[in-house]
């Protein structure tokens, strides 16, 4: 909820950025040798938030993240989660953040297609060649080579067979989506400029594939974690090199985190598990720090085996909620853990109302229930819906006292 809140305060400073200069800072953004006048907030909401440049850019790839994400939990996960991956090279009191500027939707798509075999490089770049031979330009090496390099971009591995199953199992699509975050800073003289990127790989942990161009039964195939990690190792090595070779980047620091996505029918979203810091001017990547961030679904199995207090917790309050509504159908629990330490949980309660005062009473019962049952070391927030729609909230920030109730409807 508190993440909700962010994006709704930005949208209203960027609403009333015409308003008189109250609370903002106007200064000066170079752009590709124009000058524009941005706005950085005054204020920051919190210590684990980003102030927003605006008027508010949107990324130069917008839109691709939703088409290359099938699990919808994954697409704001992956944001949210290389955000907080950035905040601890890239401190939120002295950068600003903006979505990417330098990827563009073009090079993202391309970037994410597979390697070329050598009869389909010389194909596409003779013909190529000829259409700018055509068209008056002048062909000699270099512009061969330039073209040979566009053409070739893919990272994901070749296949010399689109309609063999096994080529595809030996040489899955590991990379499903790369995600730019920008972060700036504010010079002596007022005016802002680039001072960080961080770049997110999304790689799949289960890969989907038809042979039959026309149709056809669609396969599956699990890869493995350790195979998924040095595959994406490999790449994110190839795209500090061709981000180095982008005449804006060539001394702009960049982490790379590499998100592991999870299935597409999956309850929870998948996690990031490693990254890395490359300084501005580097190129090559030295080593990887692992991150040990995952998302647990409550109750299951596995909940239960690794985080036994945590599901106990849960499960004791849905039964504490049977005894108001004796048929409910049952509570849903989220729990995100960093370094096997809970941090956040949220738990929606489905329950069918036939009046207001119903609402009212059982959020009133569920008030006491929190601080009777849950800790205070990790953000708690708690959804009572009913025919999906939000009835209210309850929430409570690790270290509060005591919760915050809101009645929605």
């Amino acid at each position: 909820m508190k993440k909700n809140l962010v994006w709704i305060v930005c949208a209203l400073l960027f609403l009333t950025s015409c308003a008189p200069n109250i609370g903002r800072d106007e200064v000066v953004q170079e752009e590709e040798s124009e000058e524009e006048t941005a706005i950085i907030p005054a204020y920051q909401l919190s210590e684990s938030n980003y102030r927003i440049i605006l008027p508010y850019k949107p990324s130069q790839a917008r839109g691709i993240i939703v088409d290359q994400n099938p699990n919808r939990l994954d697409i704001s996960e992956m944001e949210e989660g290389l955000m907080r991956q950035s905040m601890e090279v890239y401190d939120p009191e002295d950068y600003f953040f903006q979505e990417g500027q330098y990827l563009d939707s073009d090079t993202v798509y391309d970037w994410l297609g597979r390697q070329k075999t050598e009869a389909e490089i010389e194909e596409e770049v003779e013909a190529e060649l000829e259409r700018l031979k055509n068209e008056g330009y002048t062909v000699n090496e270099d512009v061969e080579a330039n073209v040979r390099a566009d053409i070739n971009s893919g990272l994901n591995p070749i296949i010399e067979d689109e309609e063999s199953e096994d080529a595809h199992r030996n040489n899955p699509r590991y990379l499903a989506h790369i995600l730019e975050q920008n972060y700036l800073v504010q010079n002596d003289d007022e005016s802002i400029q680039l001072a960080g990127i961080s770049i997110g790989l999304g790689l799949r942990s289960v890969y989907s594939f038809q042979t039959d161009q026309e149709g056809g039964p669609t396969y599956y195939e699990d890869i493995p974690y350790d195979e998924m990690v040095e595959e994406g190792q490999k790449m994110a090595q190839e795209v500090v090199e061709r981000m180095r070779s982008m005449e804006e980047l060539g001394d702009i620091p960049i982490m790379v985190s590499l998100y592991r996505q999870e299935e597409e029918a999956a309850p929870v979203p998948g996690n990031y598990v490693a990254k890395t810091y490359v300084d501005g001017g580097e190129t090559e990547i030295s080593d990887w720090k692992s991150v040990d961030e995952e998302y647990i679904l409550f109750p299951s199995d596995k909940g239960e085996e690794k985080y036994l207090d945590d599901h106990d917790t849960v499960m004791n309050f849905g039964n504490e909620v049977r005894k108001f509504f004796p048929n409910y159908v049952g509570i849903v629990g989220e729990g995100f853990y960093i370094d096997e330490q809970l941090q956040r949980l949220k738990i929606e309660i489905p329950i069918e109302f036939f009046g207001e005062g119903e609402v009212i009473g059982f959020s009133q019962y569920l008030y006491g229930l929190v601080q009777e049952i849950f800790a205070d070391y990790y953000d708690l927030e708690i959804q009572v819906t009913s025919n999906n729609e939000v009835q209210s909230l309850i929430f409570q920030e690790a270290g509060d006292d005591e919760p915050t109730v809101r009645m929605v409807n």
